[in-house]
């Protein structure tokens, strides 16, 4: 890696040229390296090569990294006072101004590790000039500087690059860092943005590696938590560039994105506010990286209308006791030796006291400038430098030469025979190589004085954790910077976000946390759906269907409900659905009930009559044991119609077919037998047919009836204990509703129940039609006739209609239809004679009846 190096085997090493560095050195047994942003650019010389190249010229001198540099030289100084750690060895410092320009980065390290001697005797052997290097602080200088450090294992610990790139200890075997690396910055905003419930922001990145590393790990980690999305992400031009500038900001104008994060530095930052103000671009929460959260240039009273309540991560805060005694007492006679550059302290001094050493230029005498006497005082000038109550990246610097130190105690502690080298070796300090000490720092651990620990990782990345700082913006128009949380992150605990949301100042109206969001969130009873060609955040809440709820807000997919429940009107949660059947306490089941009850009622007068009129003949010609029974099988028809009504039990639901079977059979039996006795009354007035009466006599027709509702009886009871009927909660007919009905059971059972009573209404139809035209002294024959038709016509169509009726509308047609063909019955067959007994008691007569009479009845 040699500098502008020539050698030769019979002369020494001769240096072939100078690099005109800004610098600070110290001499001392061991020198550790430093590099730091003395100033904040460096202007180039043209290169035309038509003369020797001038050296770069650096500007802008930087109070911050000169503060750094000699933070480093303060924590040397400490250790060497300090008896307890490297008590034999004296530490010394080579200090470099990079100048924030990688081409001068690049010089200081050359020197550094080449050193600066013009000769070197013989050979070139022994040890480097410095052993390790505290710095960079831009992550593309450590980038390209790792790059070729790493090829002979010279550590470099930097307490300012945080690029996640670094990490990988493949490309950079001996790189080193104080500070948490952007993936860890960018997990510490993902959990801000969860806290405060922002999914829709913008990001904007520097064009180095610093930016766009950090725009990659944001992209991924973004997209795996699946916390938020990017509405927009551009890439800030280095220089002012109002073009771009321009751009970039109408696409922030432009947005709804209210929240907006910057992996930047500050000159990015400053040329961007330019074109924010010139149009006005208000109602953003900015969110800052590290690299610009406590710069001090952009918290002025110009730019906090836009700036204010920035929520920025900041380096770890941490004291260091003696800093500030130390910065006063210097001195440029502290360093004398001027031979190798420009002293940084002296351009501090001159920057501080706007005065020039001897030999001043002719341009300063002739304006008049004064001349540096060395002797002012620091006390009677305010500089930040001077403030060490908020020390980060100092502390960081502080944290890495200790590092750099213990790692050297370790390695001197080494005891021969048991070292790690070959050989069980340890190594020497009038010999020790940089890839000694590397072997030391990668385990090296301890605890600062302010109690911080120390370590690194197998990535050489330090302990992750970081403030959470806030821009506040005071009425009297000054601005502070406040610490209002903090975020760790350990392998045990993952990520940890501490905040004291109180203490934050909001910069508007409200005075609370904006809404950053594409789309407002779905409330329970909504599912999420996405828009065609929008990121995931944006999306459209989709009311649940019926039957399907979402309990949680923004939810993906609606879930069903249990069978037997339903969704609620607002879909957020189910709920039993209601059970339907026909109940006794609606308009259907009232009427229905009323007319069953009707029916029971009548039957039981027209009892009453024919048993009070049971002596006339209108009662004894007509058969009154088969009547009364008739009237009683009515009744108990009109009465099963009641097991259909209200809720359906398992005995009721065994019980109602059997009842309503039987009950019509012993009606329609009764009607049958009847019709048979008018048959067998006719042919036995007959010359010669009066043996037919001997086989319908009392006893056989009460048998009849017995025998015919037996079979019946039988058909019930097979049916039951095969498959008996059962409740059954019915879900086909209506989704929001249980349909709590009497499933059959057996459907054969249930057609053959039916079927019997329609075939024995059909025989008693045909006999009853086959004798209508019998003389008028039989014409009951014509009223069987008209009640079987109508019989047997309710229940043709009550088949069709029972087949087509959903729900609880199946049993209110069947209760129809038993009502219906009990009043027929009860209509045509009863009607007539209580109308006779009645309202005409003169054609009660025997006369009347036996026909002999004018009138027919």
């Amino acid at each position: 890696m040699s500098s502008p190096v020539s050698c030769s085997l019979s002369s020494s090493c001769q240096l072939q040229g100078q690099f005109d560095l800004n610098g600070m050195f110290k001499a001392g047994d061991v020198v550790l390296g430093g590099l730091f942003e003395v100033h904040y650019y460096s202007v180039l010389p043209s290169m035309s090569f038509a003369s020797k190249p001038q050296q770069p010229s650096c500007k802008g001198f930087d109070i911050l990294g000169f503060k750094q540099s000699q933070t480093m030289a303060f924590a040397i100084e400490e250790i060497n006072r300090n008896s307890n750690l490297l008590p034999n060895v004296t530490l010394g410092y080579s200090l470099y101004d990079n100048c924030a320009t990688l081409g001068v980065a690049f010089r200081a390290v050359l020197s550094l590790v080449s050193g600066r001697q013009e000769k070197v005797d013989q050979q070139c052997l022994g040890s480097p000039h410095v052993l390790a290097i505290v710095g960079d602080s831009i992550s593309t200088h450590c980038i390209a500087i790792s790059s070729v450090l790493g090829l002979y294992k010279v550590p470099m610990v930097s307490y300012f690059a945080t690029c996640s790139c670094l990490s990988d200890q493949q490309r950079f075997p001996s790189f080193f860092r104080t500070i948490p690396s952007d993936a860890f910055q960018v997990r510490a905003m993902l959990q801000i943005l969860k806290r405060f419930g922002w999914t829709w922001v913008g990001l904007l990145v520097s064009d180095d590696d610093y930016g766009l590393y950090a725009a990659r790990s944001f992209h991924s980690d973004l997209a795996q938590s699946g916390g938020g999305c990017l509405a927009y992400s551009e890439v800030l031009p280095w220089g002012n560039d109002p073009t771009e500038f321009r751009r970039i900001v109408n696409v922030m104008k432009k947005s709804t994105a209210h929240v907006v994060i910057v992996f930047a530095h500050r000159n990015h930052i400053l040329h961007l506010m330019e074109e924010v103000i010139k149009q006005n671009v208000t109602g953003l929460q900015w969110m800052a990286s590290e690299a610009w959260t406590l710069s001090a240039i952009l918290q002025t009273p110009h730019l906090m209308p836009y700036l204010g309540g920035t929520l920025g991560i900041a380096i770890r805060r941490g004291e260091i006791p003696g800093l500030r005694e130390f910065l006063l007492r210097m001195r440029p006679e502290k360093d004398p030796d001027h031979s190798y550059g420009n002293s940084i302290v002296r351009q501090f001094w001159e920057d501080t006291f706007q005065c020039r050493f001897a030999p001043p230029s002719s341009d300063w005498v002739d304006a008049g400038g004064r001349l540096c006497t060395g002797q002012e005082d620091l006390r009677n000038v305010e500089l930040s430098i001077f403030d060490v109550s908020d020390l980060r990246p100092d502390y960081n610097v502080y944290k890495a030469v200790y590092a750099l130190a213990h790692a050297l105690e370790d390695m001197l502690q080494c005891v021969p025979g048991r070292g790690p080298f070959s050989g069980h070796s340890c190594a020497s300090l009038q010999r020790v190589e940089p890839w000694q000490l590397l072997y030391y720092l990668e385990r090296v651990n301890f605890t600062t004085a302010f109690g911080d620990q120390v370590s690194f990782d197998e990535n050489g990345d330090a302990l992750p954790i970081y403030d959470v700082m806030n821009w506040l913006w005071l009425p009297d128009g000054s601005t502070k910077v406040q610490n209002v949380g903090v975020v760790r992150e350990s392998a045990s605990t993952g990520g940890e976000l501490t905040l004291d949301e109180d203490r934050i100042f909001w910069n508007f109206e409200s005075k609370k946390p904006p809404q950053s969001v594409c789309s407002e969130s779905c409330p329970p009873g909504t599912r999420m759906a996405r828009r065609k060609g929008k990121p995931v955040c944006c999306f459209d809440c989709i009311l649940c269907s019926e039957g399907k709820i979402s309990n949680q807000t923004d939810a993906m997919e609606c879930t069903s409900c249990p069978e037997d429940f339903w969704s609620n009107p607002q879909r957020d949660h189910c709920v039993p659905k209601s059970m339907e059947f026909l109940s006794y306490h609606e308009p259907l089941g009232i009427s229905l009930t009323t007319a069953s009850l009707l029916g029971t009622l009548i039957c039981s007068i027209v009892l009453g009559i024919f048993m009070y009129h049971r002596t006339t003949p209108m009662v004894r010609a007509n058969n009154s044991e088969l009547s009364f029974l008739l009237l009683l099988s009515l009744k108990l028809c009109f009465l099963c119609s009641l097991l259909f009504i209200g809720r359906p039990r398992l005995w009721t639901c065994q019980l109602r077919h059997a009842a309503f079977g039987i009950s019509f059979v012993l009606c329609v039996s009764c009607i049958l037998v009847k019709t048979m006795v008018v048959l067998a009354v006719f042919k036995a007035s007959k010359p010669g047919g009066g043996a037919s009466l001997k086989w319908f006599g009392a006893v056989q027709q009460r048998g009849t009836v017995l025998a015919l509702t037996s079979i019946q009886a039988m058909i019930c009871t097979a049916w039951l204990v095969s498959s008996s009927p059962v409740p059954y909660k019915n879900t086909q007919y209506h989704t929001d509703k249980i349909v709590y009905e009497c499933a059959v059971g057996s459907k054969v059972g249930f057609a053959v129940l039916l079927g019997y009573i329609g075939l024995l209404a059909i025989l008693s139809f045909l006999l009853a039609f086959l004798a209508r035209n019998l003389p008028d002294n039989f014409n009951e024959a014509k009223l069987i006739t008209f009640s079987m038709l109508i019989f047997c016509a309710v229940w043709v169509a009550f088949i069709p209609a029972y087949v087509n009726s959903p729900g609880n509308y199946a049993d209110a047609v069947e209760v129809f239809a038993i009502l219906a063909s009990s009043f027929g019955l009860l209509v045509a067959l009863f009607g007539p004679k209580c109308y006779i007994i009645l309202l005409r008691p003169e054609r009660n007569t025997k006369k009347a009846v036996m026909g002999r009479g004018t009138t027919k009845i």
